[in-house]
């Protein structure tokens, strides 16, 4: 993969809400898309052509994440279940389910650089220095895992969903910024801000995009 861009817009979990994500895109910063482009929300064909264009362009790239692994799987013939992935593959055209596929698989599961770390779900310091794996022909290795679904306790909350833990943001190095998505944090409407033990920052930027909420991004310039 080339080096990022130093002028950077980081957008949060998309869901869909591909009406927010075309304004987000406009702009001449390169687009860091932190994964989960796809379900939940109106429109996620649309959300999935915002990106598509981005890539052709050379102006963007998105990260992987759980709902996107999640349609891959089912579109390369994986038996997937629940109402989110039902839905979008009945409003995915065929025209578009190859590219989908195809872009999907290609999304790296994290992006490292010197002062900051990009990752959808959480992190791990095997993931420094490393480049992640190619897309998972079955269950996601470890630190895959890790980037997709972040840190969770095994058991699951009043809401049905797996309980989550942040434990591991006292791993980042100090000195760098991990920006992230999967946890909507947020009490407030803008990004959640967590510092480590070490004096490192995690920016949760899922702020409900698609799920009730709204579509965040962030512009950063990486030195």
């Amino acid at each position: 993969m080339k080096p990022l861009p130093p002028r950077l817009r980081v957008v949060g979990d998309v869901h869909g809400d591909a009406r927010a994500f075309a304004i987000a895109a406009e702009t001449d910063r390169f687009i860091v898309q932190l994964g989960d482009l796809v379900d939940d929300g109106p429109d996620t064909p649309g959300a999935l052509a915002v990106m598509f264009r981005l890539l052709d362009e050379g102006r963007g790239l998105f990260l992987l994440g759980n709902h996107d692994f999640k349609l891959a799987r089912a579109l390369r013939g994986d038996k997937v279940y629940g109402p989110g992935v039902a839905r979008t593959l009945a409003e995915l055209p065929a025209s578009m389910r190859e590219r989908t596929l195809e872009v999907i698989s290609q999304a790296p599961a994290w992006i490292s650089t010197r002062t900051a770390i990009f990752v959808h779900g959480g992190f791990h310091p095997g993931m420094l220095g490393q480049s992640p794996p190619p897309f998972p022909p079955g269950r996601p290795e470890p630190l895959v895992a890790r980037a997709l679904y972040g840190q969770t306790t095994g058991r699951v909350t009043g809401a049905g969903k797996p309980e989550r833990l942040l434990r591991w943001v006292d791993d980042i190095p100090p000195g760098m910024t991990l920006y992230c998505g999967h946890d909507q944090r947020s009490a407030d409407g803008r990004p959640y801000i967590r510092s480590g033990r070490a004096g490192a920052r995690a920016v949760f930027l899922d702020t409900g995009a698609g799920k009730g909420g709204h579509l965040s991004w962030m512009d950063i310039d990486l030195p």
